[in-house]
């Protein structure tokens, strides 16, 4: 068996590999997956000087802890949390050296919802559809690390520059998302709309992988009855019978049958992805021309 392998000790709440997805198989029924935090996840990678599309390993909101079988290059980025080794302080957004059998913890989230280890050499679990992503939704790719499971390494080829440290945007204390309207806005009355842009939301504790669901006031319908299955895209704010919005993140259903009232900006979805229960979200409409 290889050394090249990572001994996970405390799996966490969620954790799961991803790395940048399999889209372009919606017509198979397959989710896009990946992580929701791209940004995150490709500055890890830097860090250590893999290729962007390298998996890592992506942790929720009390992190995790692993042992590596050799000596390994990582970093951690994503939400603000604390590193050890061996209980010792460690770097957060640099490479940090983590010999053989040393314990490396990556705590809890300060603040944000998702942190991010990256390991020299890559995770090197099996690929399915061209992507390591752990998929939520469909069961596709590797399954949410358990205590006691070996998780493969690629080996550090150093192909790629490395940095020693690097800018990372922090969690975001209001979520504001910029959507432009449709397909299904004209299924909600005027007023709902004006609510839907003008009032403020709160991220749900009920949120995941799927959507970013939200607590605030319900959106009121203009056209009863039943929508057609249609297809869904990443972004896509859907509005479920009681009211609230749900953003689709990235393991979100490639189909579904209620109205979808608007489409967040892709640039926004990365801060979506770390706003934490309780943050203060709000939806604001903009034009095609003012998106940069």
């Amino acid at each position: 068996m290889t050394d090249r392998a990572l001994v996970v000790v405390r799996a966490g709440a969620l954790t799961t590999v991803q790395d940048r997805g399999r889209p372009g198989h919606a017509h198979l029924g397959v989710p896009r997956s990946g992580a929701l935090d791209a940004p995150a996840a490709a500055l890890v990678n830097r860090l250590v000087g893999n290729p962007p599309e390298a998996a890592v390993l992506e942790t929720t909101l009390n992190g995790c802890a692993v042992r590596p079988r050799s000596t390994v290059t990582v970093a951690i980025g994503g939400a603000p949390c604390a590193v050890t080794v061996d209980g010792r302080p460690a770097a957060w957004t640099a490479p940090v050296h983590v010999p053989a059998g040393a314990l490396l913890d990556v705590g809890g989230a300060v603040s944000g919802v998702r942190s991010y280890l990256a390991v020299a050499g890559g995770v090197a679990v099996e690929p399915v559809l061209g992507s390591r992503s752990t998929d939520l939704l469909s069961g596709l790719g590797p399954p949410p690390l358990t205590d006691g499971a070996v998780i493969p390494l690629g080996p550090p080829e150093n192909l790629h520059a490395r940095v020693d440290v690097a800018p990372q945007a922090a969690p975001p204390a209001e979520l504001v998302l910029r959507v432009t309207l449709g397909p299904r806005d004209d299924w909600f009355t005027p007023e709902a709309l004006r609510t839907f842009t003008s009032r403020p939301y709160r991220a749900s504790a009920a949120g995941n992988r799927i959507g970013l669901r939200t607590e605030g006031p319900a959106l009121d319908r203009a056209l009863p009855g039943e929508l057609p299955s249609e297809g869904m895209v990443l972004g896509a704010v859907q509005v479920p019978p009681d009211g609230r919005p749900v953003v689709f993140l990235a393991d979100h259903p490639t189909t579904g049958g209620y109205p979808v009232i608007a489409v967040v900006h892709p640039q926004d979805l990365p801060a979506a992805a770390q706003a934490a229960p309780g943050t203060p979200v709000r939806f604001v409409e903009v034009r095609g021309r003012q998106l940069p």
